[in-house]
């Protein structure tokens, strides 16, 4: 597989315009406490179990978030379209294998971080991180398989989008709803310590509007928030946030087990319903 040129980043002046594919569902029911130790829908069957109260993150809230709802219409989002080259996922499949390369950098521009005083992003989350290059390669299976019974979703990566950014699941350090708690840029993104650019939810960024996106580290494809023209809902999917049906993979329709973005907690996966990648 050939490697990833080095990424360059441009900086333009100004913020992009606000998310709007979380915006149209008005008030999302805040997911905190949803955090479970076997597959429950609407839940995330989380490896981590107990949590830093005091972890990094958004320290204050504002009228995004009321009556046990968060509003993304009404959330701020980190200035600034940095533009990176050299980003996105690269894709072979051999052997039975897929595999999958990135530098963690995505297609798509970035707001500026470390999050500048002069943001109104700044007075909720100081996010002090800076997005960095972190190459990533991962095998999985070209057609994976449900596993006997699912297993729990790790801190960190849980997936790739097709835009080369990580794909995290819905919890901050905190055990909180991250997209309901930390402010993230237009492209719903953020860097954590390491640098590493990832979302915790669908973002306007991810193409297409239906069809693959992304795939989760057990192999099965993610995908959009519609499919057969019908926007999905959590009652729509299994507590891993999947189910089973014809989609197109690898170039041809194919009936197969795969996971759906929604806009409602825990917007990405509940839990793998495969194996996953050590």
């Amino acid at each position: 597989m050939k490697a990833h040129v080095t990424a360059l980043a441009i900086v333009a002046l100004g913020s992009f315009s606000p998310s709007a594919l979380l915006a149209h569902s008005g008030g999302i029911p805040v997911g905190d406490g949803q955090i479970s130790t076997s597959p429950v829908k609407g839940s995330v069957m989380s490896c981590q179990q107990a949590f830093n109260p005091n972890a990094g993150g958004a320290f204050a809230s504002g009228d995004w978030l009321k009556d046990g709802k968060w509003y993304p219409a009404l959330k701020p989002t980190v200035d600034g379209a940095v533009a990176w080259s050299g980003g996105g996922l690269t894709v072979a499949v051999a052997g039975g294998m897929r595999k999958l390369g990135t530098n963690s950098l995505p297609t798509h521009p970035t707001g500026i971080y470390p999050v500048q005083k002069t943001d109104d992003a700044y007075q909720y989350d100081r996010n002090p991180n800076k997005i960095k290059q972190q190459t990533a390669r991962m095998t999985l299976p070209a057609n994976p398989t449900v596993a006997a019974a699912p297993s729990c979703l790790p801190m960190g990566m849980i997936g790739v989008a097709l835009t080369g950014v990580a794909l995290y699941n819905a919890l901050d350090a905190r055990g909180e709803d991250a997209g309901a708690h930390e402010i993230q840029d237009s492209c719903s993104g953020h860097p954590e310590r390491s640098g590493q650019y990832h979302y915790h939810t669908p973002s306007d960024c991810m193409t297409p509007e239906e069809g693959l996106v992304g795939y989760a580290l057990d192999g099965f494809g993610i995908y959009s928030m519609a499919e057969g023209g019908k926007t999905l809902t959590n009652q729509d999917l299994d507590a891993c946030h999947g189910h089973a049906g014809t989609v197109m993979w690898d170039g041809k329709p194919t009936e197969i087990y795969h996971y759906h973005l929604t806009a409602e907690y825990p917007y990405t996966l509940g839990c793998y319903a495969g194996t996953p990648i050590k």
